[in-house]
């Protein structure tokens, strides 16, 4: 022991591993103050202190080796030991960069919600603004203000903005700072108000630290309606100003577009986009009478062209009867819209959601890679893209882009449905009930669609039903009020139930409704009546494809891919033909062009 000791002295262990830990220590504590300042990612930390402790023992091994006679030869001992060190330390390092805890955010996208995910410095959520207007009759205006200045901030590539959705899921509800930057995975919060009195206008905002409700920027500015844009754009750069973001390009010049010069028409568009953003259905004939009156007064407002266009693409979903008079429409307001501004993303996902309710899937995936192309990081861009894809089969590449708009905006409901819904199929029920009650936390009416599969999985059958029947009560349109409770008995009943719903569809279908209301195809599909689904997919599309053709590409549904009408099916829509072009989908394989075997079960989700 004696003689170990004296090597230890000899060979400088000791102050080898003194210094090293000592230099260590003082690179991980500069590396932190630079990780938050440029927000790099909590992994890259951890994955540097991770390395830095590989290289302690590979420091003592070269100390116990070389601390005596620093020209010593690096032997043949040496080397295999610290290779050793280095294969275990790259194994360990590869373990936990792929651990879940360290890509729960990029595998699901919404992880980051109320998880403990890494914040960038260089974000920020902006909450509606307060009406304080004397009539408090201006909600439309002050959320409009806070929509087109978040909207400015999201494009700008160096910061990070919390999606129109989420931010607003917290208004009037006077929710602390610290929790609304958590949820959403912002370090700021921007707040404010709006104080609209006939032409003049005050809007006081003010920039918050969510971490410790620190004030860091406050500031009122006051004009006439025709200033509205220039109000926006100095608000937007005073928080770039703040947060230290370096504006590249055109940006340099502008952050906020100025859409019209006309302010009434900027005021109908406010008001027809609030009734967009809330989807509320009977009131969708007003906000089209708003953007029509705006566009009367300043024929080239662009934006107005797009939103008139992405309300008369949803229309149907409401109102079955006008399918053909509004997707006409749609696809003529959106080819407006693009010639006017060809920056815009919405006109092109509003064409492939078109597109698409005709059954021109080539023309609809068309228009889906140019939108993502023209704004690949919008949220409902990506969702609707999401919704294109996996309708069309190729799931893996829809649940990537529900996680990206997830990613960017963490609470918006339907692509919390639809990612849980794709959870579900693939057998995950903890995630997807996670995303399912999210979704439902935030008011997603027709979540029973999904969080029924939650509960069948749990065996609680009596629970499945009723959630089915509630999301099919809100999906309904064009059906009996008794249909859904009829279908959901029928699906988590017994056999005499499920006979009458079969029963009730068939007599339903035997009146030759005008348009075939999606619930019915959806309703064949989870009644397990494959033949007669398919033969009503035959007959072309519903008033709500987008209702059941997820369903089509789930493993339960391998049984119904099997069928010779399926195959024809896919020949008569235009899927073979989007395959031929596109490649084969994840559930099928290519036997020629036009011909594909489609009994795969893909689970990889």
């Amino acid at each position: 022991m004696d003689e170990f000791f004296v090597r230890l002295r000899q060979r400088k262990i000791v102050q080898w591993a003194l210094t090293y830990a000592a230099a260590a220590f003082a690179l991980i504590q500069v590396l932190d103050v630079v990780a938050q300042r440029f927000g790099w990612p909590e992994v890259l930390e951890r994955s540097l202190i991770v390395a830095l402790a590989i290289g302690f023992f590979i420091v003592l091994v070269l100390a116990w080796y070389h601390g005596e006679r620093g020209a010593q030869r690096v032997t043949g001992t040496e080397l295999l030991i610290l290779a050793l060190l280095l294969a275990i330390g790259g194994a360990g390092m590869w373990k936990f960069s792929a651990s879940p805890a360290t890509t729960a955010a990029a595998a699901t996208g919404s992880a980051v919600v109320g998880g403990s995910a890494t914040i960038p410095h260089k974000s920020i959520a902006v909450l509606p603004f307060t009406d304080l207007s004397p009539g408090h009759d201006q909600e439309y205006f002050s959320d409009g203000m806070a929509e087109e200045i978040l909207g400015a901030l999201a494009k700008i590539k160096d910061l990070k903005v919390a999606g129109r959705t989420s931010s607003f899921s917290f208004k009037g509800k006077n929710e602390d700072l610290r929790v609304i930057g958590k949820a959403l995975a912002v370090a700021h919060v921007l707040e404010g108000s709006v104080r609209k009195q006939g032409d003049r206008v005050r809007v006081t905002a003010q920039l918050i630290q969510a971490e410790d409700g620190y004030h860091m920027w406050s500031e009122t500015y006051d004009g006439d309606l025709k200033d509205v844009f220039e109000l926006q754009e100095r608000i937007a750069r005073a928080i770039v100003g703040q947060l230290q973001v370096v504006l590249q390009g055109d940006q340099q010049q502008r952050l906020v577009p100025v859409a019209t010069v006309n302010t009434e028409a900027y005021s109908l568009y406010l008001q027809a986009s609030g009734i967009f953003s809330r989807r509320e259905g009977p009131r969708l004939p007003e906000a089209i009478a708003e953007l029509e009156q705006a566009l009367k007064l300043d024929p080239k407002f662009a934006r107005a062209h797009s939103r008139l266009a992405a309300i008369h693409a949803i229309e149907p979903i409401y109102t079955p009867s006008l399918s053909d008079t509004s997707l006409a429409a749609a696809e003529h307001e959106a080819a407006l819209a693009i010639e006017l501004d060809p920056t815009l993303a919405e006109p092109h996902a509003t064409l492939a959601l078109a597109y698409i309710q005709r059954g021109r899937y080539v023309d609809a995936r068309i228009a889906v890679e140019r939108a993502l192309a023209v704004d690949p990081d919008d949220a409902t861009t990506n969702l609707w893209a999401g919704i294109n894809f996996t309708n069309s089969g190729y799931t893996t590449k829809g649940c990537a882009l529900f996680d990206h708009a997830l990613a960017i905006d963490p609470l918006l409901p339907n692509a919390l449905l639809w990612r849980g819904i794709e959870y579900a199929y693939a057998g995950n029920v903890e995630r997807a009930e996670v995303l399912l009650r999210r979704a439902a936390d935030v008011g997603l009416a027709h979540v029973g669609v999904g969080l029924d599969l939650v509960y069948a999985m749990r065996g609680d059958k009596d629970e499945a039903r009723k959630q089915l029947e509630n999301g099919l009560r809100v999906l309904g349109a064009g059906m009996p009020a008794d249909a859904p409770a009829v279908v959901a008995a029928g699906v988590y009943g017994d056999a005499a139930a499920h006979t009458r719903a079969v029963q009730y569809i068939d007599h339903f279908l035997s009146t030759r409704p005008q348009a075939v209301p999606g619930i019915l195809t959806y309703s064949l599909l989870v009644l397990g009546e494959n033949s007669r689904a398919v033969a009503l997919l035959a007959q072309g599309p519903s008033t709500n494809d987008a209702l059941f053709l997820h369903l089509v590409w789930s493993p339960a549904e391998r049984p119904l891919r099997t069928l010779p009408e399926f195959k024809a099916y896919t020949k008569k829509s235009g899927l073979a033909e989007l395959w031929d072009r596109f490649g084969e989908p994840d559930a099928c394989r290519r036997i020629a062009l036009g011909d594909y075997d489609c009994a795969i079960t893909a689970t990889a989700r």
